[in-house]
């Protein structure tokens, strides 16, 4: 089992569920957060006094999913989330140890 981490625009969550969905992910979580990388935030103007934005809106989707279908959806969230422009996102992959669904007491594959 995998954990699928990806870090996003904000206005590309959408594509992505629907990317998703499509291919068999049955949940996801999502958080709002705030983060910079090379991009390094950005300047604006608010009332005519410019001001430097430090972090910058972003969106973070968690998948666990499956040995065989992580890979597919990796390719699924770079397909829809890439803009080609600077600040698109990361994606990180990592193992999963175990996984344990609450309400059943299934483990493993069973708890996806």
């Amino acid at each position: 089992m995998k954990l699928v981490t990806a870090i996003l625009k904000p206005f590309k969550l959408d594509d992505v569920r629907e990317a998703l969905s499509e291919m068999g992910v049955s949940g996801i979580t999502v958080t709002e957060v705030k983060g910079f990388g090379r991009q390094k935030g950005h300047t604006e103007l608010y009332r005519g006094s410019e001001y430097v934005v430090d972090f910058l809106p972003k969106v973070k989707i968690e998948i666990a999913i499956s040995d065989d279908q992580a890979d597919q959806a990796v390719e699924a969230i770079v397909k829809t989330a890439n803009t080609g422009k600077i600040g698109d996102g990361k994606i990180f992959v990592t193992e999963l140890e175990k996984v344990i669904r609450i309400r059943t007491g299934e483990t493993g594959a069973e708890a996806l």
